[in-house]
């Protein structure tokens, strides 16, 4: 297997409270690595599972694995109360190499030493830097430059061209092709400054950053005789660290679908095929729901095995299930006709509260130059956990409330607005992981037709 990243590894259990950190059971864990290459001893005890139905859930991209542990606690609690008397639950957890920037809380169940120490600013606290070595191992000394210029902040546009340069070596990224290449994010390949400049604007809309008299300095590019812009600690420096937050999303966004299609889809028809009769909802969060997404690639047509999908703040294209883009009518999404493997329905719930996804997500996708048309930033570059699924016609939009009054439907993709509780979180992701909600547990259910 391929490198595991931030020290994930197996973990099964097959009752409450045993010690693996989870009180729901039978519980277990799919545990995959970078390339997608599952633990079979994980993949075993899926298959042992006495259970009529499984729930699959899938971490997102900001977390390690302590974390991911204690958000399925969370998340699973609810459901045992919740399932009609002839259902049986299993429960498993996808593990796969993730990374989390401790600077970003998770509400309700940050553990102590969860988080990073206050006072870091801009610069890399030691839980962070320690998980970027496990995203590019070998690159210590590139990743020691970083945190030295990231700390000491130097007022000279060399050291932005030298951070800016480090960051597109980590991400493979040539910088002498890099602008001819479409393939190649801009945020990676434009001028360093500028893209700093950008990133340090949406820290202040999200909260983060410069203040708002820093916010007028960065849109207006007035950096006076000094880089650093407004008021704020850090200035353009903020936007640095966002570029190299930025470029771990750059990696683990490709890393999601590879687990999914290649790891995660394969693993669910094996498990299929020997257990016919079980049943699997796939759940995912962030990145995670990226995972259980792409995963219905290698679900065969006709195949009825899946019997519902719930995205949770899902980090990936609003468009993606479309058969049309709205702004390119020869190209369709990269899930497109794919709700139609799971029997039963999509559901991406979404909230107006996510800033990692009203803002962070746009704007990298923008930078990626890789949608072309005439419509708005919004429109073009949205994520499915913003704003749900978009330009796949007959797909209803429906609020938490009514959902929970009247259920979801038996298929094709529905949104739920979940900012009624899906509300919050503090700078810069705001509540893109308030996910611990038993109104979600509960679309879960209605989605899997579980309840009582």
């Amino acid at each position: 297997m391929a490198d595991v990243v931030g020290g994930f590894g197996s973990r099964t259990g097959t009752g409450n409270g045993n010690g693996n950190g989870i009180g729901v059971g039978p519980y277990t864990e799919l545990t995959f690595d970078s390339e997608g290459d599952v633990d079979r001893a994980t993949q075993g005890a899926v298959a042992r599972m006495e259970a009529t139905d499984v729930l699959v859930f899938a971490h997102g991209w900001n977390s390690d694995r302590s974390t991911a542990v204690r958000l399925y606690d969370r998340f699973f609690a609810p459901f045992a109360a919740l399932v009609g008397p002839g259902v049986r639950l299993g429960y498993v957890g996808v593990v796969w190499p993730s990374m989390r920037f401790s600077d970003e809380p998770i509400p309700d169940f940050e553990a102590p030493g969860a988080l990073a120490e206050p006072g870091y600013g801009c610069a890399l606290d030691p839980l962070t830097r320690q998980a970027l070595e496990g995203v590019w191992p070998g690159r210590r000394a590139e990743l020691d430059r970083l945190a030295e210029l990231l700390a000491a902040q130097p007022e000279s546009a060399a050291a932005f061209i030298e951070f800016g340069a480090l960051v597109r070596e980590l991400a493979g990224v040539d910088a002498v092709h890099a602008p001819a290449a479409p393939a190649v994010p801009a945020i990676f390949a434009d001028d360093v400054l500028e893209v700093c400049r950008a990133l340090s604007l949406a820290l202040a809309r999200a909260g983060a950053g410069t203040g708002a008299r820093g916010t007028e300095a960065v849109a207006a590019g007035a950096e006076g005789p000094r880089l650093t812009v407004g008021e704020g600690p850090c200035g353009l420096w903020g936007g640095a660290k966002e570029l190299l937050r930025q470029a771990t999303y750059y990696k683990m966004k490709k890393r999601a679908g590879v687990v999914g299609e290649r790891g995660l889809g394969p693993v669910l028809a094996e498990l299929a095929a020997g257990r016919p009769a079980m049943r699997f909802h796939l759940i995912g969060h962030s990145f995670g729901a990226r995972v259980v997404s792409f995963s219905l690639r290698a679900v065969p047509e006709g195949a009825r095995y899946v019997k519902s999908v719930t995205l949770l703040q899902g980090a990936f294209s609003h468009y993606a299930f479309a058969d049309r883009l709205p702004h390119d009518k020869d190209r369709g999404g990269a899930l497109r006709g794919l709700d139609r493997r799971v029997d039963g329905p999509v559901v991406a719930c979404h909230s107006p509260h996510d800033s990692a996804l009203k803002v962070f997500y746009p704007l990298a996708s923008r930078m990626a130059g890789d949608s072309a048309g005439l419509l708005g930033f919004d429109e073009r570059w949205g994520a499915i956990g913003h704003d749900g699924v978009r330009a796949v016609p007959g797909a209803p939009r429906v609020s938490l409330d009514t959902a929970l009054r009247d259920g979801v439907p038996a298929a094709g993709c529905v949104s739920v607005d979940a900012g009624s509780v899906v509300r919050r979180g503090g700078a810069p992701s705001g509540a893109h992981s308030d996910i611990c909600h038993e109104e979600l547990a509960r679309v879960v259910v209605y989605a899997g037709r579980m309840g009582r």
